[in-house]
């Protein structure tokens, strides 16, 4: 009787042991594949979802809150809480992220990226805005706010027509014509119906 209790006792600690060690492999291998993802991964993961709610902060004193419905190549999209705004972040201009503390799983990285979003640039999405004359509002890295039409987008650089916000760019409204480089440019944003057609 006693040679059977030990024998049972043994096997309990052996699977136990096993029910560790998988544990702990488990753990590890959870450890490494968070260590690979990279923040792009994490925003697309959470893009579209019921976690897609965030607030990214991009300048000092600069914050954009809503919901990621895009995240490109080198920018991420949102639709700004509560309206009909959407902004455009160049990922260079992400300071941080603030979500949810429910969000912090839908961030994993395991959704598949869309073989055409992998392929959309900030300037591409900016060329459609331009195309498509929509009145912008520009925060700057340095803090300051420009609004008006952007008329070119080039390979590192935007033309934007300086006038008033809400104001359609007419010759006699525009103050002037300010180049700014995408490494200035903090967030985009529009509002309106028109929204590019790959967000």
């Amino acid at each position: 009787m006693r040679w059977e209790r030990l024998f049972e006792d043994l096997e309990d600690q052996l699977a136990a042991d096993a029910e560790a060690e998988r544990v702990a492999l488990d753990a590890e291998s959870e450890r490494l594949r968070v260590a690979r993802l990279t923040l792009r991964e994490r925003l697309r993961a959470m893009a579209g979802g019921a976690a897609a709610s965030v607030a990214v902060e991009v300048a000092e004193d600069t914050t954009v809150r809503g919901e990621i419905c895009a995240v490109g190549a080198d920018f991420i999209a949102l639709r700004v809480d509560g309206s009909r705004v959407f902004a455009l972040i160049p990922a260079p201009a992400v300071r941080s992220v603030t979500m949810p503390v429910e969000a912090m799983r839908a961030g994993d990285g395991s959704t598949a990226p869309s073989p055409v979003a992998e392929r959309l640039t900030l300037g591409f999405v900016l060329r459609d805005v331009s195309r498509r004359r929509l009145g912008v509002s520009i925060d700057t890295a340095a803090g300051t706010l420009v609004t008006g039409t952007i008329d070119r987008v080039g390979a590192d650089h935007l033309d934007i027509a300086l006038h008033d916000a809400g104001i359609p760019r007419r010759p006699s409204e525009v103050r002037g014509v300010r180049l700014l480089p995408f490494a200035s440019v903090a967030c985009v944003r529009w509002s309106g119906m028109h929204t590019p057609s790959m967000l």
